[in-house]
């Protein structure tokens, strides 16, 4: 039986992971910054909060790493912790890069420092692209981070790569482009978009104030995503894979499927608010997956239209 280290357990991308390694038989140990004082509301919303080894962990704490590592033994980890706001990183940039791009980086040192041929998964993000201009990004596409949550992923990226080189440990990078689900909080933008249009179905005379609605996105379904996470880690030599449906579509279209999901016209209940835009935001993000195609045999089923319908009728 396989052991497994989820940080970030409590996140989305945290949750589903955990409830996949279960099915697969694994034994899951899920870490968070104080497991005693979290809700852990992901993991009882998928019914296997009481399945899973609760653990506190601080990446940005060396010992908190080696003592969670040492204890539990695990032959998989999986770094999913972290700041996981864009928006937030502007305000937020010190705690931001310190507890993605420092965490990753205490975390490779206590695999290394362990020796015992711990597999280690890092979540990437597609952030670290930047604009490119329309082009669809893959593995060789340079990084052009526009955002400090941008500037920690690719350094946490670079972390992974150097010590996969140096030490010839098992790491690699999922460099994932958006992926949703009805476990997203209303802090980002889909959440935010799907249960506006659905409280306003419901007779709430509310407002959906947005930003930019001409961006456009690689938007996938998050459970999906996770089984590229696990992927990773059960190949022969580890290298590191874009996760994307290889599909853009502008925010515009995200938002008239929510309302036409509820049989709502959005345009009579969406305002631009000019304080949302961030001061530099990316025009179109889309990734090229061929690499997770041809050597993982993963691929999307899911696209934007079916994550909306998806994500909407869990509101309902």
């Amino acid at each position: 039986m396989k052991r497994a280290i989820v940080c970030g357990v409590s996140g989305q991308d945290g949750a589903y992971l955990a409830q996949l390694l279960l099915d697969r038989g694994y034994t899951v140990c899920g870490t968070s910054r104080d497991a005693q004082m979290s809700s852990f509301r992901n993991l009882k919303s998928l019914g296997i909060a009481d399945r899973i080894q609760l653990e506190s962990m601080s990446l940005t704490d060396f010992r908190s790493v080696l003592q969670v590592l040492t204890k539990f033994q695990p032959d998989e980890v999986y770094n999913l912790a972290g700041q996981t706001s864009v928006s937030l990183s502007f305000g937020q940039p010190v705690e931001t890069l310190e507890s993605i791009a420092t965490g990753t980086l205490n975390l490779l040192e206590a695999v290394r420092f362990l020796g015992a041929g711990i597999k280690l998964y890092n979540a990437g993000s597609s952030e670290c692209f930047g604009d490119t201009g329309g082009t669809a990004a893959d593995e060789e596409t340079p990084f052009r981070p526009r955002s400090p949550y941008a500037v920690a992923k690719a350094a946490a990226f670079w972390e992974v790569a150097n010590y996969r080189e140096a030490y010839g440990l098992f790491a690699c990078s999922g460099i994932l482009f958006n992926h949703e689900s009805p476990l997203r909080p209303e802090r980002f933008v889909t959440q935010k978009i799907v249960a506006a249009a659905c409280r306003i179905a419901k007779g709430s005379q509310e407002t959906l104030s947005l930003g930019n609605m001409h961006i456009q996105r690689d938007w996938g379904w998050a459970p999906e995503y996770v089984e590229a996470m696990h992927l990773m880690l059960q190949q022969a030599q580890p290298s590191d894979y874009v996760i994307a449906t290889g599909e853009s579509r502008r925010l515009e279209d995200f938002v008239a499927a929510a309302f036409a999901a509820v049989n709502l016209d959005w345009h009579e209940h969406v305002a631009i608010d000019d304080s949302l835009l961030r001061p530099t935001d990316l025009a179109v993000g889309r990734g090229n997956p061929n690499k997770a195609r041809s050597i993982l045999g993963w691929e999307a089923k899911y696209k934007m239209a079916d994550v909306v319908r998806m994500m909407s009728a869990a509101k309902v």
